[in-house]
């Protein structure tokens, strides 16, 4: 059984069944007690912003402020460098807790035994 799992989200607003799906299987995996690195890509990284995750919205879903919160908990969540740049997003606008941080950083993640990566 892997011993920490990352997930990368790339979708946001613009596909938000696969982006809810990637939150939620992240909080779950941190409520029970995995090693969760959740990271911010594409559309996704505007919920790294204090505010934006309260404005999404999924009918039976979980509001993903409370998956976040329980992300942070148990987990780590990081902001794509350069999706960070493209938008004009900097470490000073950001959430609590999350960190910026580019492919390399990503790599020595994912690369370890005992370390299952998923990608939605």
């Amino acid at each position: 059984m892997a011993e920490k799992l990352v997930i990368k989200v790339t979708a946001g607003a613009d596909a938000p069944e696969r982006c809810s799906q990637a939150f939620t299987v992240a909080a779950v995996a941190a409520a029970s007690g995995v090693d969760v690195s959740l990271w911010l890509t594409g559309e996704s990284a505007w919920f790294a912003l204090p505010g934006r995750a309260a404005e999404f919205e999924l009918p039976h879903a979980a509001p993903l402020p409370d998956l976040i919160a329980g992300i942070q908990s148990g987990g780590r969540i990081t902001l794509c460098t350069q999706c960070a740049a493209r938008r004009g997003i900097k470490e000073e606008d950001v959430l609590d807790g999350v960190r910026i941080a580019g492919a390399q950083v990503f790599v020595s993640e994912i690369m370890p035994d005992g370390v299952q990566a998923l990608v939605y």
